[in-house]
């Protein structure tokens, strides 16, 4: 799927959004309309879910899904993935919780966080245990 293949009607929806993105301490609210037409991003598959994220295409060969969850209805995933455009993957880290589009078949993105990549928990207490 491409971003360019949508509707202007579908354009002008997602350009009303704002989502939460705090990155490099910087925080939202931010708005899609100003991401969408300087930042050109682009739908992403994971998991076999279309996802469109406030990041650049420049950046998806870079991206790198850990979990992808989706919700028990299938309206809203949450994403663990990693982003090494900049950073090795220990720091680049992002949440991402994106929901459905109504009338839609793919997500857009309303939070997107650093994260610091953990292992799972199991794995955690793994280590810690004497």
């Amino acid at each position: 799927m491409k971003l360019a293949d949508l509707s202007a009607e579908s354009r002008q929806r997602i350009s009303a959004v704002r989502f939460d993105w705090i990155v490099e301490k910087h925080e939202g609210p931010w708005s899609w309309g100003s991401w969408l037409d300087p930042m050109e991003p682009e739908f992403l598959t994971l998991d076999g879910y279309e996802v469109l994220l406030p990041v650049e295409q420049d950046h998806h060969p870079n991206i790198t899904p850990l979990r992808v969850i989706p919700s028990a209805d299938g309206q809203t995933l949450t994403i663990f993935l990693t982003d090494t455009t900049y950073e090795s993957e220990m720091f680049a880290g992002y949440l991402a919780v994106c929901e459905k589009v109504p009338g839609e078949d793919w997500y857009l993105a309303l939070v997107y966080h650093e994260w610091f990549v953990l292992d799972h928990l199991a794995a955690q207490i793994r280590r810690a245990s004497p």
